[in-house]
């Protein structure tokens, strides 16, 4: 129960702490809150789009396992119903991602997903979502993996996204089992090697992959497999060399690219093993996408240390506290 509140909450919380410096030049974001980022959130602390398209995820994934197995054609209308949800909702107001606006468009519209999908954006959209498919218990590797790449088609059709998304669960699975945070980039790396030319065409279907320069459907997801172990490499040698007081874009990125976010986001685990606050408060600081690095480091962090390492009081601050309670009590 408290590795998976740890995480379910977690994201929030770096999703919360990292909104009000998105868009901050670094100077000022250093000038504001020092080298190492804010590390207290507001009384009130809003969520951006990246933990309202989480929920969504959640959500459709609920329904879809009400009937197992878990597949494409139970997950897909539901999770396109979430996604539409959101995209109609009042509150979607917090700057959403121009790749996720445009692809629900065209599925209101009536277009399939695969029609509907941006197909060359990479975009963190695709996994700063994504933590639901780790978190959920009882799924086998390849209903993971499937969910995952899934949830990411239905808005961002490029393979980076797909593939990024599915190691971005996988970490928060990982994690929740015990695995240690030093060991991640190179289990990360051999998923990517292990993955290459697997295209999960039973939650893809065969249209997908049909984009220019693609010869093949295990071509088409190389691409992806490769792109995300070169984020990856070099990340040991990061945390020495740059470690806590830089820029944590220096390592992997500015984060508004899938694979770049995540590299990011396990950057400042890395470098705070010990210290999930500190490792969501140097994603927030830090000059790219402030709140997914956060929120993916806040999952990652929490799915480690459990929900007793968070500030208590800020489990009553976090936006849709009771709907994130909801989730970490139904999959504990």
């Amino acid at each position: 129960m408290s590795k998976v509140r740890g995480a379910v909450f977690g994201l929030a919380f770096g999703d919360a702490l990292g909104y009000p410096t998105e868009f901050l030049p670094y100077d000022a974001i250093v000038r504001q809150h020092g080298p190492r980022g804010p590390r207290e959130l507001p009384s009130r602390a809003l969520v951006t789009d990246d933990t309202q398209m989480t929920l969504a995820v959640a959500d459709g994934l609920v329904g879809a396992l009400e009937e197992p197995p878990l597949s494409a054609e139970r997950l897909e209308p539901l999770i396109r119903k979430e996604f539409l949800d959101w995209w109609r909702s009042p509150d979607n107001n917090r700057a959403p991602g121009n790749t996720c606006m445009a692809a629900c468009a065209s599925m209101a519209a009536g277009k399939p997903w695969w029609e509907a999908t941006i197909a060359g954006s990479k975009g963190c959209g695709a996994n700063m979502r994504v933590a639901p498919m780790g978190i959920v218990p009882g799924l086998s590797d390849d209903e993971r993996a499937g969910a995952a790449q899934l949830q990411a088609a239905l808005t961002h059709g490029h393979p980076t996204g797909l593939a990024a998304s599915e190691l971005s669960a996988f970490a928060v699975r990982w994690l929740l089992d015990g695995m240690a945070v030093a060991e991640l980039p190179e289990a990360l790396r051999q998923r990517c090697l292990s993955q290459r030319q697997v295209y999960r065409g039973e939650w893809l279907g065969d249209h997908l992959w049909r984009q220019p320069m693609a010869e093949s459907p295990e071509a088409f997801i190389a691409r992806g497999w490769d792109e995300c172990r070169a984020a990856l490499d070099g990340l040991e040698d990061a945390v020495r060399y740059v470690g806590p007081d830089a820029d944590p874009c220096a390592a992997g990125g500015a984060g508004w690219v899938a694979e770049e976010a995540l590299a990011t986001a396990l950057f400042c685990v890395l470098v705070f093993p010990d210290d999930p606050v500190g490792a969501i408060a140097r994603g927030a600081a830090s000059s790219g996408d402030s709140d997914s690095i956060a929120s993916l480091a806040g999952g990652f962090a929490g799915a480690v240390h459990g929900a007793e390492a968070w500030p208590a009081e800020w489990f009553e601050r976090i936006e849709y506290s009771d709907h994130l309670d909801r989730l970490a009590t139904a999959w504990s």
